[in-house]
């Protein structure tokens, strides 16, 4: 007898191809019979013609410490999310070392949040067991974040590092692809990234290729040195002879947009002439980062405790101020284009003024009677450097082009739940996707859609046998209707769940049922593999 049968579904199986009416019967969380199935189960679903499709995969997410403060992943599951792939854009909370933690602490807590829990791993391996230990009810993959291997070995110092620095950062990469991390993540627009020349990080990709790692990469810039950019990590990645993927390929400020296309000639040039090389994309645009990112590199050397010096230094604010003031040559000033009227308070570490979320800079520099840039960075002193902001930067003509692009996967960049007003992404990615391009705007078809969000990743990450209805793949199962499903987040009131999906499975558990949660406990750690990471 199985498990479970969930019958008369309308089968969108991952691959692309149309879809078909069927029944899955499942056991043991795995799917061992597809089409029509005879055979009993203990449990019986019924889809009544409605959607059956895989396990959405968030194929780029900063929910690392949140999956350990809440296991349940309501967040995720609800817009039905199954498996996350996190440790994204260099930041990941291991390895680290342990006179450098409180560093690293405050290098990823503005996207990663604030874990009350202490941090008891020092490796990826004892993340991992960290995560199994809190019994998640969704899956979870990693990234080693080349920021954290930096700080573990040599803090925030802006400099090349030695051959002895080099070769104990080759070490703790090999241990991550040892634990089973997918590969090696760049954050290049975040210090201490951004201090790395690019040879040294094509030596150290060197130990990717050994492991068949992917490396995943938040380019340098994504404003007037796009296209640099762009062609500094396919150098990278050709150099080191590993497949690359570009996180949330994008065209920010004004007067940038339109050049995505040329980012996407570079990378079609790049397919031909061999290297392997795809992005992912977020449905919106806006972004969503630390306030931090809006200072010039040279005011984060040394980290956040240093940072906070020199916005109390005089000297060293009219400095910022002017470098704010006019586009760089070295350095993406974003808000020079596009203005600070664009960015967005989501979350602050020590609100003293709780009508601050979800007003943009000039009103609340208007409101203190100062200038946008003095505001800015009197928010984080205030906050100790830790304020998240949404960005509206982008072109909805150039997060079309990437949507619709065959070489694109979705994935929602989504931070922390500790934001007073989160970007909608958080809540919404998927049903967005499948509400908006899918049945409104018609850009993509169903079956389209679902594979950019099931097998593309699941294949791309290396994450075993999920990411299509087949016999022998983990059961982790969707059933929605396509003509109601639709996200309800907005960027005014952002904390709120999809409608139109009945059911989540995860790994044959029954996740999410009729809108109500189900802590199941049955998720798992997917490591690099080629089985079903179970």
């Amino acid at each position: 007898m199985l498990d479970l049968v969930l019958q008369n579904g309308r089968v969108v199986d991952g691959t692309g191809n149309p879809w078909f009416f069927g029944d899955v019967g499942i056991k043991d969380g795995i799917i061992v019979e597809l089409g029509r199935v005879n055979r009993r189960g203990l449990e019986t679903i019924d889809a009544g013609g409605r959607v059956v499709s895989p396990g959405f995969i968030d194929g780029h997410c900063h929910s690392d410490l949140m999956v350990l403060d809440d296991p349940r992943s309501e967040i995720k599951l609800q817009q039905g999310v199954t498996t996350e792939v996190v440790g994204n854009c260099g930041m990941t909370p291991a390895p680290f070392a342990p006179h450098n933690l409180d560093l690293l602490r405050t290098y990823v807590e503005p996207v990663l949040g604030d874990t009350g829990r202490e941090w008891r791993w020092e490796t990826v391996e004892q993340y991992f067991d960290a995560l199994l230990d809190a019994r998640p009810s969704e899956n979870v993959a990693t990234y080693v974040g080349h920021g954290t291997l930096r700080i573990a070995v040599m803090g925030f110092e802006n400099r090349p590092a030695s051959g002895e620095e080099l070769d104990r950062m080759k070490r703790l990469l090999e241990e991550a692809l040892q634990a089973g991390a997918i590969g090696l993540s760049l954050g290049l627009m975040y210090a201490p990234g951004s201090y790395t020349p690019r040879e040294e990080l094509a030596e150290l990709c060197s130990v990717l290729s050994r492991y068949g790692g992917l490396l995943a990469t938040h380019i340098r810039g994504e404003g007037n040195s796009l296209v640099p950019s762009i062609e500094e990590v396919i150098w990278i990645a050709e150099r080191s002879g590993v497949p690359l993927q570009v996180s949330h390929l994008k065209a920010a400020g004004g007067s940038n947009w339109g050049s995505v296309n040329k980012a996407m000639e570079l990378i079609e040039r790049a397919r031909s002439r061999g290297l392997d090389v795809t992005c992912d994309v977020y449905p919106y645009t806006a972004g969503s980062t630390s306030l931090t990112t809006m200072l010039p590199p040279w005011a984060l050397e040394g980290g956040v405790s240093k940072t906070l010096e020199r916005l109390g230094d005089p000297a060293s604010r009219e400095r910022i101020k002017a470098e704010l003031g006019q586009e760089q040559d070295d350095w993406d000033n974003l808000v020079a284009s596009t203005g600070w009227d664009s960015v967005y308070i989501s979350s602050l570490s020590r609100d003293h003024d709780a009508n601050l979320a979800g007003k943009n800079v000039v009103e609340v520099s208007e409101s203190r009677g100062i200038e946008p840039e003095d505001c800015m960075m009197d928010l984080l002193l205030e906050q100790d450097g830790k304020v998240s902001i949404v960005f509206f930067h982008m072109a909805g003509s150039d997060v079309e082009q990437v949507i619709r692009w065959e070489r694109s996967l979705i994935a929602s960049d989504s931070l922390h739940d500790q934001a007073e007003k989160p970007h909608p992404r958080l809540y919404g990615t998927f049903p967005h996707v499948l509400a908006r391009y899918v049945r409104e705007k018609k850009l993509l078809s169903l079956e389209e859609a679902v594979r950019k969000m099931t097998s593309f990743p699941a294949r791309r990450f290396k994450l075993g046998k999920r990411g299509l209805i087949a016999p022998g793949y983990a059961a982790d199962l969707v059933v929605f209707d396509s003509e109601k499903i639709v996200d309800t987040a907005t960027y005014e009131d952002p904390k709120h769940f999809p409608e139109g999906i009945s059911h989540v499975l995860v790994n044959g558990a029954k996740a999410v049922e009729a809108g109500a949660l189900l802590r199941t406990g049955e998720g798992t750690v997917i490591r690099r593999s080629t089985d079903t990471g179970r």
